[in-house]
């Protein structure tokens, strides 16, 4: 119940359960204030459930410039696979390096 409603205190890093400030909140994120609906919603928007029937956008991507609105986040669904960002945690970057061989994580 915590979490409710989600796409405002739903978001949280996966590493260490830390929670990320509301998204109506004034605490630091750095959500789109774009996407893929028209008129333009900031994020998040669970576009894809909501215009496409799709599945609920329960995952974060930051995307580059891909709505004109510069590096920002972005709610997608987890079955679009996306570079990860990893949190400095021995476990993760250690699946980083084994998942991504070519690239050079210190």
């Amino acid at each position: 119940p915590d979490f409710f409603p989600k796409n405002i205190n739903g978001w949280f890093w996966s590493a260490n359960q830390a929670r990320l400030s509301p998204t109506n909140g004034s605490g630091f994120h750095d959500w789109s204030f774009t996407g893929g609906f028209q008129p333009a919603q900031k994020q998040p928007d669970n576009r894809e459930e909501i215009q496409q029937g799709g599945e609920s956008e329960s995952c974060m991507a930051v995307l580059n410039n891909f709505y004109g609105d510069g590096i920002k986040w972005h709610d997608v669904a987890c079955h679009h696979e996306k570079p990860i960002i990893c949190e400095d945690v021995e476990g993760h970057l250690a699946f980083a390096r084994q998942t991504f061989p070519n690239i050079r994580i210190p």
